[in-house]
């Protein structure tokens, strides 16, 4: 049987991924309770979700939350520069791409990815909860990620938060409509994993409540129910 030659690049390439685990797992590590918020990069200033994201970063950072965005423009630039005007703490993950993510201005700790599957880690190990504002494809694959972990229990249960409803009205009434009611592909009870709200200062509420609940760590999925269910009342 002859032997596989591993191209001489690969080994270094797991040393740089584990690199980007070590480096985020120490720089996050002692940040506090923290909320990501994910939101399209092409959102431009002066737009109602560039607003209300700045607002719901604000508001949050001042209830002692740290804010984690992707670091770059749009509703990530909005965030971050809500969680600095606060005084709070405004952390940018940001990713290298060939069309070349700048940094937004207002991240006062900011930290470099080259791969995408690390970064997320650091989005989800660190947060009690996400906020997603309206976005694209990148946002569409944070928000399905964070929901597909909590539902295999695969992550503790936190809020997910949806803002803009007029945006995720037409997706969520396909997720109930043909993934629930018409195919059966998921549970009654996985409607339940997120929530719509409009409000900067009621999501911030949802998010303090949970914290002084459930503490940072967030919590397994209660005994008796099939999936993770988090409902603000």
């Amino acid at each position: 049987m002859g032997t596989i030659n591993m191209p001489s690049e690969e080994p270094w390439r797991i040393f740089r991924i584990m690199a980007e685990f070590v480096e985020g797992f120490e720089e996050l590590s002692s940040v506090g309770p923290a909320v990501s918020i994910f939101g399209s990069a092409r959102t431009p200033k002066g737009h109602r979700y560039y607003d209300l994201a700045h607002e719901t970063a604000y508001q949050i950072a001042k209830q002692g939350f740290a804010v984690i965005t992707g670091g770059g423009g749009g509703i990530m630039e909005a965030a971050n520069k809500g969680a600095k005007d606060a005084g709070g703490r405004s952390i940018g993950l940001n990713i290298e791409l060939p069309m070349e993510q700048v940094p937004n201005i207002y991240q006062n700790l900011t930290l470099q990815f080259k791969y995408f599957f690390c970064r997320k880690v650091m989005f989800l190990k660190y947060a009690n909860g996400f906020v997603v504002m309206p976005g694209g494809f990148g946002t569409m694959d944070e928000l399905f990620e964070s929901l597909v972990l909590i539902q295999t229990l695969k992550q503790v249960y936190f809020p997910v938060i949806l803002m803009g409803s007029d945006f995720w009205k037409g997706l969520l009434d396909w997720v109930k409509d043909a993934m629930l009611d018409q195919e059966g592909y998921i549970s009654p009870d996985d409607l339940n994993v997120y929530t719509v709200e409009d409000d900067p200062a009621k999501v911030a509420k949802i998010l303090v409540d949970f914290r002084e609940t459930n503490g940072r760590g967030g919590f397994a999925q209660p005994p008796g129910l099939k999936t993770n269910v988090y409902q603000h009342g």
